[in-house]
């Protein structure tokens, strides 16, 4: 599933309204600014949430408080919109993942997509979980606001049917302040022993440090919220990533990725010339006769390195000379009497 350093996912959620056009505008940007996957959020309103749900959001960026009333206004996509955008995603050549959020959303979407993703809100949601590992689909798990245990147990029930699984680090907040971020919980996430990620919630202005940092910490996959227009009220919108955004990130992420270069240490073929001038060379100190033994002080380890290395200093004393030298000559291994061990 995960075949280049970063696997980005845009995460564009409702950030559609329901609107087919809009959904199909925001996922051409997305591809333009580099994303290899584009996500949406499957449900039905009566299906997640009940009356009695309170918003649990920052309310001077979305004022709703009911979450049954914020959910309504977006969940008119029906399977004949999806079937559309996911032909759209195969034409332009971009990966379609869906978030569902109940049973039935996984059973329409089974055979359309390569994997599914699981929200953090219902890492404890045992049968929606149950059927997802059923369908033997790669599945991203999400685990904002859950402890270790949580994330255990929901691990073991995947892996009861499916053991692809990757996890992706997230605070289950919007928007999440860069502080809060606690970018060294993805430790605790590697003891499972599996592909890691981050769902970023910061605001763009933030959210290019903290993924560029996470990137240090050894994730294979970002998720992020992304729109067309991070000026819309209300939604995902004002933590979301848009084009611009998402260009100017990966911009980084090619050049971070330039800087740390490889992992196998050696020269560079810009270093060679560095080799050559800034290396030294063994060389006489002192004018010498024919016969001479040579001992420590005749000789001297200089710039550039065009003779003997002076690795090979100790093996050069006590060798007789086969002919006079002066100072300031270059030492060679045919200098000497029985020159050859030296080789």
């Amino acid at each position: 599933m995960i075949k280049k350093k970063i696997y980005f996912i845009a995460e564009i959620g409702v950030n559609h309204e329901a609107n087919l056009k809009l959904a199909k505008k925001i996922i051409l940007e997305a591809k333009l600014g580099g994303a290899d996957a584009v996500k949406l959020q499957c449900y039905k309103a009566e299906k997640i949430a009940s009356k009695y749900a309170k918003s649990y959001w920052d309310k001077k960026e979305e004022r709703e408080t009911s979450q049954l009333k914020l959910y309504k206004k977006f969940d008119g996509f029906n399977s004949k919109e999806y079937i559309k955008i996911i032909n759209y995603c195969k034409k332009i050549k971009i990966d379609f993942v869906i978030t569902p959020f109940d049973i039935e959303s996984v059973k329409i979407f089974k055979k359309k997509v390569k994997y599914f993703k699981i929200s953090s809100s219902d890492i404890t949601n045992f049968p929606l979980i149950k059927e997802i590992a059923k369908t033997k689909k790669p599945i991203i798990l999400s685990t904002g606001a859950s402890t270790l245990k949580e994330i255990e147990n929901a691990i073991k029930l995947i892996k009861f049917n499916n053991n692809k699984i990757s996890l992706l680090h997230c605070i289950l907040n919007y928007p999440t302040d860069r502080h809060d971020v606690n970018l060294n919980m993805i430790d605790s996430l590697k003891k499972f022993n599996l592909p890691i990620g981050i769902s970023d919630h910061t605001k763009p202005k933030d959210s290019h440090d903290v993924l560029i940092y996470s990137i240090f910490k050894g994730i294979k996959i970002i998720e992020k919220h992304f729109t067309n227009n991070k000026t819309k009220k209300g939604n995902d919108h004002f933590h979301s990533f848009d084009k611009n955004d998402l260009k100017k990130f990966m911009a980084k992420v090619d050049d971070l990725y330039k800087i740390l270069g490889s992992e196998r240490k050696t020269y560079l073929r810009s270093e060679i010339s560095s080799r050559l001038n800034a290396r030294r060379s063994l060389f006489y100190r002192k004018n010498l006769t024919k016969n001479h033994k040579i001992l420590k002080n005749d000789i001297i380890a200089l710039r550039p390195a065009i003779g003997i290395s002076p690795i090979n200093f100790n093996k050069i004393i006590g060798k007789k000379l086969n002919k006079n030298v002066k100072s300031g000559g270059i030492i060679k291994y045919t200098d000497f009497i029985r020159w050859k061990i030296l080789i």
